[in-house]
């Protein structure tokens, strides 16, 4: 199967009927070994993940301001900024109502 760049590949995925039918024992193998593949007719589908896993991919760190303050667009110069501002873009750009 293609995969974009960047995308892991896994050597084996459960079909979906196994994944229903063997449900306990996928989830053993999700604590003993990791992330499992579900697919689909051929095509991945869905991975299941331990529940700590989960938790640390998704876990919020900071604040929004924290976000900002960190983002490479809080060091430009004014003049920099203004490069992304409407009022004071390129004239030969125009508006496009939508």
């Amino acid at each position: 199967m293609a995969r974009k760049d960047g995308e892991r590949s896994f050597d084996v995925a459960w079909p979906l009927a196994d994944a229903k039918a063997r449900f306990s024992e996928l989830i053993d193998t999700v604590e003993r070994e990791g992330p499992q593949v579900i697919s689909k007719h051929g095509r991945e589908v869905a991975v299941i993940v331990p529940v700590e896993q989960w938790r640390r991919a998704t876990a919020r760190t900071g604040t929004l301001a924290e976000f900002f303050a960190a983002s490479p667009l809080a060091e430009l110069t004014d003049d920099e900024l203004r490069l992304f501002d409407r009022e004071h873009s390129d004239p030969a750009h125009r508006a496009v109502e939508l």
